[in-house]
């Protein structure tokens, strides 16, 4: 079976699409995975999030929610591989060896570097946000990875990891395995609510159009109902001339497993679509909320305990990944 990682960065709050893209699959794929196996590896990449300016405390915050939320939504740490990138020292070791096999000038070509390093004052850029991408080839080849399920927005990142695995199998030997990009269909047409030319992103400037997994009932109902819809009234799916109709069409087919077109024509005006996509929201995201809640109220040492016991068993797997890894580099042996 091939494995696949996903990782969540805890630089802005999970969202629908989040769940919707990302997070069902890992929970649809445990049911066909056999007990103990590590076919699935989720990780919360928090060293991700320290290549924009950042509060400390926010972060560390984000990163027990984004536990929790994890396994709120399903995640059976028994099925998969599930641990905080951090807790890994394997993850920044690997980061630099590869650096060892990369060049400058494929790091500085990564589309995503030249727009946040727009972003930011032109005096701190930094030297994170151009290795980052290098250090997410870390996150992939550390354990032999097949599968990375990314947006077009990621997509040249696995590239990269491809290209430098294949650079240094080229030169040292047969050491990595090559991943190849999964891309999520239907996380890739979710859209902003109140943008819905634009995704559903967490780093948007706005709130105002996303649907959080720990938004209230109340929060959620109102952002659909203020969702940006097209002119006219007629109700039917084509996301060039409707795009806010047919994103709301979009995330109702998503919630119920339904076609974006056939669901339109259910309805004939936008208050009757929108309070059904309302409802489906809160029956999706409800469940997932009140677990959550159940652990962010029992004892933290669970989820604490969870990870602990992720992060070990990385460890044994990337120390292992390491070692071959230096011996075939040319590093002597302690």
């Amino acid at each position: 079976m091939a494995r696949r990682l996903t990782g969540f960065t805890p630089s802005g709050d999970l969202h629908l699409g989040n769940y919707i893209g990302a997070i069902r699959p890992i929970v649809e794929a445990q049911r066909h995975a056999v007990d103990g196996s590590t076919d699935t590896v989720i990780f919360i990449s928090d060293l991700h999030a320290l290549t924009n300016e950042h509060e400390p405390a926010t972060v560390r915050r984000r990163t027990l929610e984004f536990a929790r939320l994890l396994l709120g939504a399903g995640t059976d740490p028994e099925r998969c591989l599930f641990l905080v990138q951090s807790h890994v020292p394997q993850h920044t070791e690997l980061h630099y060896l590869l650096e060892c096999a990369t060049g400058y000038g494929e790091a500085r070509r990564m589309i995503q570097f030249k727009e946040k390093a727009a972003k930011q004052a032109h005096d701190h850029v930094r030297m994170s946000l151009l290795t980052y991408p290098i250090l997410m080839a870390a996150d992939i080849l550390l354990y032999d990875t097949d599968e990375v399920p990314v947006g077009d927005d990621q997509k040249q990142h696995v590239e990269l990891a491809r290209d430098i695995a294949g650079r240094f199998n080229s030169c040292y030997g047969q050491t990595f395995t090559l991943p190849r990009v999964v891309n999520p269909p239907i996380a890739a047409r979710l859209k902003d609510l109140a943008s819905p030319e634009a995704k559903m992103s967490k780093s948007s400037a706005s709130t105002s159009g996303l649907l959080f997994l720990l938004d209230s009932e109340e929060a959620l109902r109102r952002k659909v109902m203020r969702a940006v819809t097209d002119t006219g009234d007629e109700v039917f799916y084509d996301p060039e001339a409707k795009p806010g109709v047919s994103n709301l069409l979009d995330i109702l087919a998503a919630c119920t497993g339904g076609d974006p077109r056939e669901l339109s024509g259910h309805f004939d005006r936008y208050g009757e679509l929108k309070s059904a996509v309302a409802d489906v929201v809160i029956d999706t995201i409800a469940p997932i909320r009140k677990r959550y809640d159940e652990l962010a109220t029992s004892d933290e040492r669970e989820v604490r305990a969870v990870l602990r016991r992720g992060a070990a068993q990385a460890r044994d797997l990337g120390e292992e990944k390491l070692r071959r890894v230096k011996e075939a580099i040319g590093l002597l042996e302690p």
